[in-house]
Parts: C-alpha cells; structure tokens; sequence
C-alpha cells in the first residue's frame, strides 16, 4: 500500500532536486563526471567476478559513461537496464565488448533484446535526490524497486549523482530500499551496515 502523504511529499522534491540538478552548467557538469568516476573506483571495492549494473545517462542526469568506460575497459561484466513496460521490472542485458547498443526507451542505449541477461553484485543507480540516511528519490516509476524486489541475491547500491542533489529528508515509504553508497563530484559516503 502507497502512503499518500509520503507520494505527495517526494513528488515536491523531485521538484527541488530536478532544478538543483538542472541549475549545473556543461562544464560542472563534465567535472563532476569525471570526479565521480575517480571516486567511485577509489571507494568501491570491485572484484573481478563482479556483474556491475549501471546505466546509460538521461536528460540533466550525472554522466556515468566515465565509469563505463573504464568497466568495460577493465573486463569486468557490466548489465544496462531495459524498460519492458511501466509495470514491469528492469531487464538487465549484459554490454558485451565490441557490441552495439540500440535505443532501449526514455532515451537509453542499451544492449540487443538479444543480449546474455545477468543478475548483478553492484547496481549503480541514477536519481533525483538523496539524503543523508541513504533514502533515494527516483523518478516515481517503481523500475528499480520491482527490479530489486525480484532479484536473487542483494546487490550493493551505489547511487550516483551531483552533490547538489543532496536534500535534507526523503520520506521512505516500506517498499523504498536505501542505498548502501553515494558517489557525488565531491566524495563517496556509505551507509548502514556499509558504513
């Protein structure tokens, strides 16, 4: 069951986050970028086996193409999401060496329906907002929640996004899982049990 007092709520910081996010320039924006990247990889323990699942960047969202790079570059296994339909969960394609990715919805690339598919140890994820306790605000489409829900094992959660996304409380509804890691241009932060 939704709580609507808390919808009501996240729907007016989507709102502030939006335009905090929006309010960066072209060149803060290509920084941050690269600072994230040398900050996810200074702080973010990877092994070989690991499956990263990341994503391809959207409107005003942080660039993780950095970090792609570098995890294709490294060999490691990396899955991008695909929206199957507003109620489904992500179908997560591993991006294999050399392999083409085609337009995957709302403005992704992703790889072909074809694709070897792969549960992952490690979703870096996009967002709107977050706060300290490691709440994040997504876009309100459930992708993500339905897609951990669904999953095997749990992965690390690593959200990804510009320090100014910061916002003071996010109200977490039940189904909403907290991220175990943020990585910003200015640092990384774990939290919880990742602390």
């Amino acid at each position: 069951m939704v709580d609507e007092t808390i919808e009501q709520a996240k729907a007016a910081l989507r709102i502030r986050a939006h335009a905090a996010r929006a309010a960066l320039d072209h060149q803060e924006r290509a920084e941050a970028a690269r600072a994230a990247a040398k900050h996810f990889f200074d702080g973010i323990a990877l092994r070989p086996s690991d499956v990263v699942a990341a994503y391809w960047r959207i409107r005003d969202e942080l660039d993780c193409q950095p970090i792609l790079v570098r995890l294709m570059d490294s060999n490691q296994t990396v899955v991008l999401p695909v929206v199957l339909g507003p109620e489904a969960p992500l179908d997560l394609r591993v991006w294999e060496q050399g392999a083409s990715l085609y337009e995957a919805g709302f403005g992704t690339l992703a790889p072909a329906e074809l694709a070897p598919k792969a549960e992952p140890d490690i979703v870096i994820m996009p967002l709107l907002g977050f706060d300290s306790q490691g709440t994040r605000l997504g876009y309100g489409g459930g992708y993500y929640d339905r897609t951990l829900a669904r999953m095997k094992k749990k992965p690390r959660l690593v959200g990804l996004a510009f320090a100014a996304q910061e916002l003071e409380h996010i109200p977490r509804d039940a189904h909403d899982v907290p991220l175990d890691t943020i990585v910003t241009e200015a640092g990384v932060r774990h939290f919880g049990a990742a602390a």
